[in-house]
């Protein structure tokens, strides 16, 4: 009797279990925003972790990436913003979630949208057409410098959007080389990347992603990388170069740094249980080769955070955003 009674109640307690601990999941289909344009580094991430979830089963609902660049992607923002409550919204961050509204009078602050996971941090490159004679950054600077006060030969820069990332890195290129550039923005760094390629500008600092098929291609050349340290990444890109082979810029002499946010966010008001939820989908991503393979393609570094650390890295990433726009003069003003 002793025996039956122990099976009877782990029979009850087995029958417990699932309906007190059964976690929540999505009921329908999962929107994913991009506040930036298609082909860009957040586009192909993006699209990555999309594929990535729909191929390994991660999830039962389908999940569908929409683009919401409007705005330096304030459009975006405002869409998940007014989204308050709603677990079936994410959206995938780059630095316009902090420059987008200081720069532009954009009701919306980071705060206002609850931080899932930091996926990685991205790089920037500078880049050349391979048709160019510039081998390194300081041939590329010279010339910079010798054209640069004539407004008609000044070298064109293009970039991702205006007073966003690119326009911030080179601000600081001209601070410190007292270079003046013609700075041109796109939508997002694909349509950089294709302007550069068909010499219609001199010169990017597009994501490593956003440029990598080209340099593979022969129709780019990187000249030097935006961090203190070189890409770890020693596999060929080409024939002769890979990640790792690239120096950093301030090796060859121009002290610029400036790496970017590649972070999920969910709309303010939902429950720590749904962020659990994206957040161990989001580790099963990061666990599969395919996403192994999106890294070392697009030579990220591969930071990753989650909850108090992760809420704590953004905040303090605000602060550095205030400083650098600050200084570049593009803080709205709110008089």
């Amino acid at each position: 009797m002793k025996t039956v009674r122990v099976h009877i109640t782990a029979a009850v307690l087995t029958g417990l279990v699932p309906a007190a601990a059964q976690a929540w999941e999505p009921t329908r289909t999962v929107e994913f925003v991009v506040p930036a344009g298609t082909g860009g580094g957040a586009d192909q991430m993006a699209r990555a972790i999309q594929g990535i979830v729909a191929k390994h089963g991660l999830m039962k609902q389908s999940m569908v990436v929409i683009n919401k660049s409007g705005g330096a992607g304030a459009e975006g923002f405002l869409d998940v913003k007014g989204a308050k409550g709603d677990p079936h919204k994410i959206i995938i961050t780059l630095s316009n979630l902090f420059t987008t509204p200081l720069a532009q009078d954009t009701p919306f602050n980071w705060r206002d949208l609850t931080p899932v996971k930091m996926m990685a941090l991205d790089q920037f490159v500078l880049w050349v057409n391979a048709e160019t004679p510039y081998k390194t950054a300081k041939d590329y600077i010279d010339e910079a410098k010798a054209r640069a006060n004539d407004p008609s030969k000044r070298f064109k820069m293009a970039g991702t959007g205006a007073k966003q990332e690119d326009e911030i890195i080179t601000v600081a290129i001209q601070q410190q080389t007292g270079i003046r550039f013609t700075y041109i923005p796109f939508k997002g760094g694909g349509d950089v990347a294709v302007q550069l390629v068909g010499k219609h500008a001199d010169s990017t600092v597009n994501n490593p992603i956003e440029a990598v098929a080209h340099w593979r291609g022969g129709k780019l050349r990187p000249l030097c990388v935006f961090d203190q340290k070189r890409m770890p990444y020693k596999q060929k890109v080409t024939e002769s170069m890979s990640w790792g082979d690239i120096p950093t810029c301030k090796e060859q002499g121009l002290n610029v740094d400036y790496l970017m946010l590649r972070g999920i966010f969910m709309p303010g008001g939902v429950t720590q249980e749904q962020v659990a939820y994206y957040v161990d989908v989001l580790k099963k991503v990061q666990k599969t080769p395919e996403w192994n393979q999106l890294m070392e393609q697009g030579a990220f570094n591969q930071t990753s955070l989650e909850g108090k650390e992760y809420a704590e890295w953004v905040a303090k990433e605000e602060q550095r955003h205030i400083a650098l726009m600050k200084t570049a003069g593009f803080l709205h003003d709110k008089k």
